[in-house]
């Protein structure tokens, strides 16, 4: 069994104006395990909080320079994450209690007991390690979502992104329009991650995956008894992006009695959840997502035209994958780190097969594919036989194609292969020679060579 490493002992600084009492507290917190610093003094405190950074502050309440009130204030300036406990006598309870409301962890009337001040400063420790846990989360949440971000480089998949940056920061229903697998929600995501209000809730529904009545449900919320299994209120998923951002992925895919009531939500800025019978106000964003073709669906009756307009403020459209393929190494590099298999590289010329490929499912498909290839490859390096079959036959008609159309000579593809694998891995001849199945020394010839004849 792998030994766990140590946890490092919480750091307490002991703050008040008689030395008596900042020995008693040290030697006690010492000798149960506390790491403890001491300050006689206000104005010397609020010093040592600055220079040592503790876990935890223990002060009086009253001192002659600086109060307990400002070591309190200067603590929660350094770190609002450093519990403060104080110690007060009875004459100074109700300050103490109002330093608690100011955000004081505790507060502990003098003369204590050892126990009873050690119990505190555990409890202390406790809900400092449980705030650094939480910080953590949100940091890796957050680190997440950036690798859920956007990927790609083309021209059009950079316009889209452009656009999006620029919608973000307003309150406009944004339309994305694309086929399936295009990424949709997570240009969705930027969207809300670039506006004002990513610290709130994004919530989605895929507005095909539903029955009529359990998506009217889901949206709009409903009240207990207005239907057979409604045993209680439930609030719909558009109130509960309060603040938010809320994405109607396929909305197309909508019945026309749910149409009417979500044109009445976009326009009223509230929801009618089933069987109520007052409105709730809402204040979420929508960002609408479809396959289809509205416009289309606007002319045969399937669609309203009315919502489509409410939905059709600002329109974006995403590439199929097939019209950003350089996007794709840096798809395929992305996919593999996220897969945790960011040591595996894919063979010259699987790379060439995906490139080549059309990808009719789009970004979605070629992850799966990936996936698929990293799971029953079992060395480092992904080879076109690890790849759904569609995809390397599919590569060898583009080929004779493109050669048709080109007739390039060998000489001519092959100097602009390698100038590929050194674009797609930053420059890097090492990395480039390993993708490319020769020796560095042989790469760097071929450069040579096809500097001299430039």
């Amino acid at each position: 069994m792998t030994p766990t490493a140590p946890t490092r002992a919480p750091s307490v600084l002991i703050i008040d104006d008689e030395q008596g009492i900042l020995d008693v507290i040290r030697i006690l917190l010492t000798n149960n395990g506390f790491v403890a610093h001491t300050a006689q003094g206000g104005r010397a405190g609020i010093e040592q909080i600055g220079a040592i950074e503790p876990d935890i502050v223990i002060s009086d309440i009253r001192m002659p320079d600086v109060s307990g009130a400002d070591v309190l204030s200067a603590a929660r300036t350094a770190n609002p994450e450093t519990p403060v406990i104080l110690m007060t006598a009875q004459a100074t309870l109700q300050s103490a209690m109002h330093a608690v409301n100011e955000g004081a962890f505790y507060y502990i009337q003098k003369p204590f007991r050892n126990d009873e001040l050690l119990a505190i400063v555990h409890r202390a420790a406790e809900h400092r390690a449980l705030r650094v846990e939480n910080r953590t989360l949100r940091q890796e949440i957050r680190k997440r979502d950036r690798e859920n971000s956007p990927i790609g480089q083309s021209a059009n998949w950079l316009s889209v992104l452009q656009l999006a940056a620029t919608v973000a920061p307003t309150d406009s229903t944004v339309l994305l329009q694309g086929e399936s697998g295009t990424g949709k929600e997570v240009v969705a995501r930027y969207i809300h991650e670039m506006s004002g209000r990513t610290g709130k809730p994004f919530l989605s529904v895929n507005c095909g995956a539903l029955p009529e009545s359990l998506l009217e449900s889901e949206l709009f919320g409903h009240v207990k008894g207005s239907f057979t299994g409604a045993v209680k209120d439930k609030t719909g998923l558009i109130a509960a992006a309060m603040g938010g951002t809320f994405f109607l992925d396929e909305v197309g895919e909508m019945t026309p009695a749910t149409q009417v009531k979500l044109l009445r939500t976009l326009q009223q800025r509230e929801v009618l959840p089933v069987g109520a019978t007052e409105a709730i106000p809402v204040d979420a964003r929508v960002i609408a997502a479809t396959n289809r073709d509205l416009e289309r669906d606007v002319k045969t009756g399937q669609f309203r035209s009315d919502l489509y307009y409410r939905l059709n403020v600002i329109a974006i459209h995403l590439p199929p994958l097939r019209q950003r393929r350089e996007d794709i190494p840096l798809l395929v590099e992305a996919f593999l780190t996220r897969a945790k298999d960011p040591n595996k590289s894919v063979s010259a010329e699987a790379m060439s097969a995906m490139c080549e490929y059309d990808w009719p499912g789009n970004v979605r498909e070629l992850e799966n594919a990936l996936e698929r290839a990293s799971i029953v490859t079992s060395g480092p390096v992904i080879m076109p036989d690890a790849l759904p079959e569609r995809v390397t036959s599919k590569s060898g008609e583009h080929l004779v194609r493109d050669a048709e159309r080109l007739d390039p000579t060998l000489d001519v593809i092959e100097r602009a292969y390698i100038k590929w694998v050194l674009e797609t891995n930053g420059g890097n001849k090492t990395r480039a020679a390993e993708v490319l199945g020769i020796d560095p020394s042989t790469l760097h010839r071929k450069l040579q060579k096809m500097e001299g004849s430039a």
